[in-house]
């Protein structure tokens, strides 16, 4: 049996990257989804695709009423909602902090956070009317550990995992689970900071960042496809408020091949023994 059999997904931002590998994947194990993105030929060209196990809704996730409106639509087309993937976002706010205006910080927090906000609180009624079901956002190893990001993408997704951590707390007694996705570096157009860039672009940036990765390699959308599935499963059924970071390692820290000479390239001591031993 496929592991999503019957039951009704929403993914935002699932228009593309790791979105819609997402949809897909979901669709693949028999879900039916709901693409909910503010970028319309591309989502309307996904749910075309799949056919009748998925549609889209041009969803902006800072306007509440189309958060609200895409969470109504699941219900009506399918009459439930088990899985809520919050994964909309962009890179926000760039720059020194003395440059940075009130208008990007407002917008960063509202899509990177209120947005997540918004589909928590939407998705958590029909859940609980159901008895149960499973809300995943994506966050990033940027809200665990500084300078690998701008400054408020990485405050916003630190807000978001204790965000889901704290909801988990409250929803968990209505047997409904929440949990977020830390991805490190993957190769999307949000990682490129390009929209529109080409597949051959996607390859050079995961050629250019594979070097930072324990791994060896840049992430792709279905690496954090993949946890996502495994969080809409019963297989992550007594899993709740976690942050799950999916990065090829680099929330450890550096290659060893990349770390300081003193490190790498010293000999190893004798080691020692006590007399008599």
């Amino acid at each position: 049996m496929k592991r999503l059999e019957g039951r009704v997904a929403i993914v935002t931002g699932g228009a593309s990257g790791i979105g819609a590998a997402t949809v897909r994947l979901f669709a693949e194990e028999g879900a039916r989804v709901l693409i909910a993105d503010m970028h319309v030929e591309r989502g309307e060209a996904l749910a075309k695709e799949l056919g009748e196990t998925a549609a889209f809704q041009r969803v902006d996730v800072t306007r509440e009423s189309d958060v609200r409106g895409v969470v109504e639509e699941a219900e009506r087309r399918w009459g439930r909602l088990d899985v809520m993937y919050n994964n909309a976002g962009f890179g926000g706010a760039m720059g020194p902090i003395e440059s940075t205006t009130v208008e990007e910080f407002d917008l960063t927090f509202d899509v990177l956070l209120k947005g997540v906000f918004l589909g928590i609180k939407h998705a958590a009624g029909p859940m609980r009317r159901q008895g149960g079901g499973s809300i995943i956002s994506t966050a990033s190893v940027a809200g665990l550990k500084t300078g690998e990001s701008p400054h408020l993408y990485g405050v916003a997704k630190a807000a978001v995992i204790h965000l889901t951590r704290s909801v988990a707390l409250e929803l968990g007694e209505a047997g409904i689970r929440v949990n977020c996705i830390c991805p490190g570096i993957v190769a999307t157009p949000l990682a490129a900071g390009r929209p529109n860039v080409t597949e051959e672009g996607l390859a050079k940036l995961g050629q250019a960042m594979a070097r930072a990765q324990a791994l060896g390699r840049t992430g792709q959308p279905i690496d954090i496809a993949r946890a996502a599935l495994w969080l809409a499963s019963d297989e992550s059924s007594w899993v709740t408020g976690t942050a799950q970071v999916v990065d090829g390692g680099a929330n450890a820290g550096r290659p060893w091949s990349r770390q300081g000479e003193w490190i790498t390239r010293q000999r190893p001591i004798k080691m020692y023994r006590p007399e008599g031993r």
